[in-house]
């Protein structure tokens, strides 16, 4: 195993780590550093045996996730309570959900930016809110500022003036020129509420998400952890009756029922994740790819496939946006990457 396929061998299946040889262990904590798995791993290897130099770079990565993981939930109770006046539930996505709502998913996850879905009727009242809270603008370009506005899923990001954390305001999940086009009211209207005045999208609504997040909204950076949370939530909402039938209408509902299918056929493939045969056959073409830009990492924890990452570069801005829209938006980022200094 040249690749990052050893992380994933050993996240399938902990007890493999033991087979292990001293450079493999290298190679497996630099991948999964490079990666942001490694606190997912620490938590996997708890308690096991391991050689003495791996065990103290797995404890500092337990403590670490735990901080994040404190660090995370605050940044969400800080969210509702600048919200909480316009009547308005935080809405958790991504990271933050699967930590809030305990889930296996959320188990030594690293958290980057705070992920929030909220009406889009009601983007405006939440950004004033933010703001008047202490968040503040990342980005001050204009063109920038526009294109979020009128083209993306969410606001432009925000950080906290005092805690340097991030928040991302979506109102759907997608980009508004990508060709994939999730249900938004769907979203928002079957989210299970946690009682705390944070709620989640549904378990059908999460999987989704993530998928989407992985295959149809870049260029599938980070896509080997984005997988991971696939198979963990696929594992752990399986076990309810009807899950696997309720999948599929909710896919076919949000008309992306291709993506989903080709999730679940990589997570079986690379992590070993059980999933329902029916839902997985639709449409094969293509996975091979995906498999190698997932697993393009070195035993040094470097990129490789180049070409290939590149592909997945250009695929990205491809299913983003129109050509012609896609031609005047890289032309205008290119342009004013080319300024001269005045």
């Amino acid at each position: 195993m040249n690749d990052a396929r050893i992380l994933a061998w050993v996240l399938a299946d902990p007890s493999r780590a033991a087979q292990l040889r001293p450079h493999q262990w290298t190679a497996m904590l630099t991948i999964a550093q490079a990666e942001r798995l490694l606190g997912t791993l620490a938590h996997r290897l708890a308690g096991l045996d391991v050689p003495e130099t791996a065990a103290r770079v797995l404890d500092r990565a337990r403590r670490a996730a735990e901080t994040d993981r404190r660090q995370a939930l605050w940044e969400a109770e800080m969210a509702r309570q600048a919200l909480a006046p316009l009547g308005l539930p935080v809405l958790l996505l991504k990271g933050t959900a699967y930590l809030a709502a305990g889930m296996d998913a959320g188990r030594g996850r690293l958290v980057g930016d705070l992920d929030i879905l909220v009406p889009r009727e009601r983007m405006d009242d939440a950004e004033a809110a933010l703001l008047a809270a202490g968040w503040e603008w990342v980005k001050q370009d204009d063109y920038d500022d526009a294109y979020y506005r009128d083209h993306m899923h969410e606001l432009p990001p925000l950080i906290h003036k005092a805690r340097d954390r991030m928040i991302d305001v979506h109102h759907t999940i997608l980009p508004l020129t990508a060709r994939a086009r999730p249900n938004a009211a769907a979203l928002i209207a079957d989210a299970v509420d946690l009682g705390n005045g944070l709620s989640t999208l549904c378990p059908e609504d999460m999987v989704i998400h993530a998928v989407l997040h992985l295959f149809a909204d870049g260029d599938l950076s980070g896509g080997l952890r984005n997988l991971w949370d696939i198979d963990r939530m696929l594992r752990e909402f399986a076990e309810r009756d009807g899950f696997w039938d309720r999948l599929l209408a909710r896919s076919r509902h949000h008309k992306v029922t291709v993506y989903v299918s080709r999730a679940l056929r990589l997570a079986h493939h690379i992590f070993e994740t059980p999933v329902d045969r029916y839902l997985a056959w639709q449409g094969r073409r293509g996975d091979l790819f995906y498999t190698g830009r997932l697993l393009a990492r070195n035993g040094w924890g470097q990129d490789t496939a180049k070409l290939l990452r590149f592909a997945f570069y250009l695929r990205s801005h491809w299913i983003r946006m129109p050509p012609l829209m896609l031609a005047r938006h890289l032309f205008t980022k290119w342009r004013k990457g080319h300024q001269p200094i005045r």
